[in-house]
């Protein structure tokens, strides 16, 4: 059998049905042309390469022979990368939600209007026979034909109501008085009423690294706040404890399908990691934790020896699977350890990774659990080597620039909380290869190398990661790449009307909705991290555009984040930062100095506080920089929002005015 059209494309996930009996097409102008003009309608089918029940489904009734014959009679198959399309993806998982009244995921499979492109029935997984109170895929796909053949009037009706849902939805109107503490205590009462006290993170499963959240308690834990403290050490004390974390290879899988951290969905994400490395490695020092530097180096550790791309940045996910089934890479028998030690070493390495228990993986293998951060590096090389010797899951090749941008992030953070300069490079290195990617319109592409048109958390995580590696190491190219993302962002982005930011841009195809993200999923909220970067930009440059853009971004999202706040963790940081900005230090000087200023406010300062210290000479910097003294031992100047105080020639006075600062 010859491939299909999806042979050729670049997603590691449509390649993997190319060879599918389907006559699957990927989503373009050309595949919608025929649907319209067949009035065949679309069966859209969205999913993501280390997607375990996507490749259940594939192998169940895309590989099937008669399941891939009655869908070429019936429709015109479309193949669609999440990660490639999360537009697409965003607008057919809320349309799902409208249909059936629950929750979505992975595979997403909903049926389209060729005309409209609205859903008139969607569901996830199907069985290629029916289980799990599931119909068989074969039933489903002849009714809802039957449905389009019968009931076209009712087919439409229906499109209508959910068009009306999808173009008034996230549109509540702007919220025009004060932007108080609310939510904000709010959310604090919310998560501390479903904290699970035994094994951190939220009660019940399955259970998901909730990066925002423990941000939010970092943050609260370094102003005092003892609940906080305790929330976020515990969450991550038994995440790098338990099944969440790879004990041997290093870095964090998606989530847990248990409570306890046990045993996880065995995916392997960049995003997950990125958001991950900064809280371990600014936790290790505000907790003085040798476990927490070991997770962060973990994750670097990893990235770095199975995720690092040959043209600059990193790949997106390992698979779940391996040979056909999900964890087999990763799980133990006790035979191997014995291959692999012998002796005490092998009695001391089988209590510390848990196989001294009862097999905790369907009652036959282990998955690997560490006692403590302390266990022999010779044990954990030897086993790592062992375990590389066996059928590795698949690596997804694509560069998403988002991801890649968290990284930096990431990267940038960590390397200035554990004193690594190497990270800053390597988050450097990243950085240069996002900006290479952007044209003359200051647009990037969602994966680099690549045609895709970027989205808003492209631009937004973008703008984040040049704010970091600002603080890390300033660099006025950096700050010009800087200055043109927000410029992107308010032209071709930003809700001129009603405040906000569009997940598509202005010139993006026409689509059944343009989605306004508030709210966090798997990654950050784009609006959130646009507002919260836009504040930041806007306080160090004194640019009131960027402030305003932020604070109608607040007012638009106000009714979600007071709904939701729980799940607004990113709004709220900026709502947060609009209401009290963390202070700011611009220090100017030569290199030597400045290191010694920076060494200086590290050592001494508890008080969360942005610093950026530059170098460059009066004539290179923006008009707000440039009026900052420099001097060559060093001269700085502490601001907070919009308002800043008398320059400081040294660190005693330095020192005084954030102690005053801290009082207030």
């Amino acid at each position: 059998m010859a491939p299909n059209r999806l042979a050729a494309e670049t997603s590691l996930y449509l390649r993997q049905h190319a060879d599918n009996p389907v006559d699957w097409q990927a989503w373009n102008a050309a595949s919608l042309a025929v649907a319209r003009a067949s009035d065949k309608p679309i069966l859209l089918s969205i999913g993501y390469s280390a997607c375990h029940w996507c490749h259940v489904m594939a192998h169940e009734s895309f590989e099937d022979a008669a399941t891939g014959a009655l869908m070429n009679r019936l429709y015109v198959s479309i193949k669609v990368d999440r990660e490639e399309r999360p537009d697409l993806d965003r607008i057919y998982q809320l349309a799902h939600q409208a249909l059936t009244r629950r929750g979505g995921g992975w595979p997403l499979t909903v049926f389209l209007d060729p005309h409209t492109l609205l859903p008139f029935f969607a569901g996830t997984y199907f069985p290629k026979a029916p289980r799990y109170g599931m119909p068989a895929f074969a039933e489903v796909l002849q009714g809802a034909r039957r449905w389009w053949d019968e009931q076209r009037e009712q087919v439409r009706e229906q499109n209508s109501a959910l068009q009306g849902f999808l173009s008034d939805y996230g549109r509540e109107a702007s919220h025009a008085g004060e932007l108080s503490d609310a939510p904000l205590l709010a959310a604090r009462t919310r998560s501390a009423a479903s904290f699970d006290a035994d094994n951190g993170g939220h009660c019940g499963a399955p259970k998901f690294p909730n990066s925002g959240g423990i941000e939010r308690w970092l943050a609260a834990a370094r102003v005092g706040e003892k609940t906080a403290a305790n929330m976020a050490s515990t969450t991550l004390a038994c995440m790098a404890q338990r099944g969440l974390h790879d004990h041997l290879a290093g870095g964090f899988f998606r989530y847990c399908v248990d409570e306890r951290w046990d045993i996880p969905h065995f995916e392997k994400m960049l995003y997950d990691n990125a958001l991950l490395l900064p809280l371990y490695a600014e936790a290790s020092v505000q907790f003085e934790s040798t476990e927490f530097s070991v997770a962060a180096e973990g994750i670097v550790a990893w990235l770095q020896a199975e995720m690092r791309a040959d043209g600059g940045g990193f790949f997106s996910a390992l698979d779940a699977d391996s040979e056909g089934v999900e964890g087999k890479f990763y799980l133990w028998t006790r035979e191997p350890f014995t291959t692999v030690l012998d002796g005490e070493a092998r009695d001391i390495a089988m209590r510390h990774y848990g196989l001294d228990r009862d097999p905790n993986f369907e009652g036959e293998a282990w998955h690997l659990h560490a006692a403590d951060a302390h266990g022999d590096e010779t044990t954990r090389q030897r086993l790592l080597a062992y375990r590389n010797l066996r059928v590795r899951p698949a690596r997804d090749d694509k560069r998403l620039t988002s991801w890649n941008a968290l990284l930096c992030t990431g990267l940038a953070r960590a390397g200035v909380a554990l004193g690594r300069e190497d990270w800053i490079d390597e988050a450097v290195a990243i950085f240069e290869a996002i900006s290479a990617d952007m044209d003359a319109r200051g647009r990037l592409p969602a994966v680099l190398g690549r045609t895709v048109t970027g989205f808003l958390d492209d631009h937004a995580y973008a703008l984040q990661a040049a704010l970091a590696l600002l603080q890390a190491r300033w660099s006025m190219v950096v700050l010009a790449t800087a200055i043109r993302l927000a410029e992107t962002l308010l032209r071709d982005f930003a809700d001129g009307e009603s405040g906000g930011f569009y997940f598509t841009a202005h010139d993006h195809e026409w689509l059944p909705q343009r989605p306004k993200p508030w709210l966090d999923e798997s990654t950050p909220s784009g609006n959130g991290v646009s507002a919260l970067a836009l504040l930041e930009l806007g306080f160090l440059l004194g640019e009131p555009r960027y402030l305003d853009a932020a604070e109608s971004t607040l007012r638009s999202g106000w009714t979600d984040i007071g709904e939701h706040p729980q799940a607004a963790t990113t709004m709220l940081a900026a709502l947060a930062e609009y209401r009290a900005p963390l202070p700011l230090v611009v220090i100017r000087g030569d290199v030597d100095a400045l290191n010694t200023w920076r060494e200086g406010l590290r050592n001494r300062i508890a008080l969360p506080l942005r610093v950026y210290a530059m170098a460059d000479a009066d004539e290179t910097l923006p008009p707000a920089l440039a009026v900052k003294p420099h001097a060559a031992q060093g001269a700085a100047v502490l601001c907070r929002g919009t308002l800043c105080l008398a320059s400081c020639a040294d660190l005693e006075t330095l020192f005084t005015q954030l102690r005053e600062l801290a009082r207030e």
